[in-house]
């Protein structure tokens, strides 16, 4: 009967290449921002340019506008993400600043100006600023304005879980940015596959965080070191492309994601009784890969 050629340089199953796309799927992040969001610095261009021909106190009102406009556009961006941030969790505090709401008041009085520096009347300013903010908001929407997932939690356990959580993701992105210089699809459908794990780790922490003191410190050194170990890979990798160091590396990986799977099921399961080992296992093995975390 005939088979597949299994070696190291064949094509991949077909049941690898479908569980690496799922995994790479499940990692994914649609980029919440979208062309409407940077459609919005377009009217900030269009009253800059036509404000030119307007005069002196035209000029003043439409670069006043223009200005408003943008930081309405650049707070609307940052919004729209915190929004996808507190989406994405199942327990997050709501945005400490109302972005779109702000981004929306902005609008409005950009547009307000705008229409002033074209010699409107302060009465058609007003209405054409109640409508521009009215249609922000029906357009874009306006910020979470209550906590999701903390009825349950005290205050100090709130703040606790949530640096937990912004440590963790703000060490994820922190590897995808460092593999950027590295162009390899299969190290970056592997760095998605490793970022989908930990993930399931963290939002496992964030619904149950009774045991967070050892689940951050096991957090801590496994996000750190993963993260150490990818600037070293791709400063030597950028400097001298050897396979070996690349072999290297993906092994790593794959035992680090081994390591953090099976965690995340114990979690489940509630068995915390080992997390001290498997840190100084975790350590041992980082410390034979050259990755120092004391």
């Amino acid at each position: 009967m005939a088979q597949r050629y299994g070696g190291k340089y064949s094509p991949k199953s077909n049941s690898q290449q479908r569980a690496q796309s799922d995994d790479g799927f499940a990692a994914a992040r649609v980029d919440p921002v979208g062309a409407r969001a940077n459609l919005m610095f377009l009217p900030a261009f269009v009253l800059l340019v036509t404000a030119v021909f307007k005069g002196a106190i035209g000029l003043l009102l439409g670069l006043a506008g223009a200005g408003i406009l943008s930081l309405g556009a650049w707070l609307l961006r940052g919004g729209l993400q915190a929004e996808a941030e507190y989406n994405a969790r199942k327990v997050a505090r709501r945005p400490a600043i109302p972005r779109k709401m702000m981004a929306a008041v902005l609008a409005g009085a950009g547009t307000a100006l705008a229409a002033l520096s074209h010699d409107s009347g302060i009465v058609a300013a007003v209405l054409y600023g109640v409508a521009a903010g009215s249609l922000h908001v029906a357009a874009f929407g306006i910020d979470p304005l209550k906590h999701k997932g903390m009825e349950d939690i005290d205050t100090f356990q709130q703040d606790r879980v949530a640096r937990v959580v912004d440590e963790a993701d703000a060490t994820l992105k922190a590897m995808t940015d460092a593999l950027r210089r590295v162009s390899d699809r299969q190290i970056s459908d592997r760095m998605a596959q490793f970022q989908s794990t930990a993930r399931k780790l963290i939002r496992s922490v964030e619904e149950d965080p009774r045991d967070l003191t050892a689940a951050r410190k096991y957090l801590g050194v496994y996000l750190t070191g993963a993260r150490d170990a990818t600037t070293k890979f791709v400063d030597l990798y950028t400097q001298n492309p050897d396979a070996k160091v690349r072999e290297d590396y993906m092994t790593l990986l794959n035992d680090l994601d081994r390591n953090f799977a099976a965690r995340n099921e114990k979690l489940l399961l509630n068995e915390h009784s080992d997390l001290t080992v498997e840190i100084e296992v975790l350590r041992e093995r980082l410390d034979r890969e050259g990755v120092r975390l004391d």
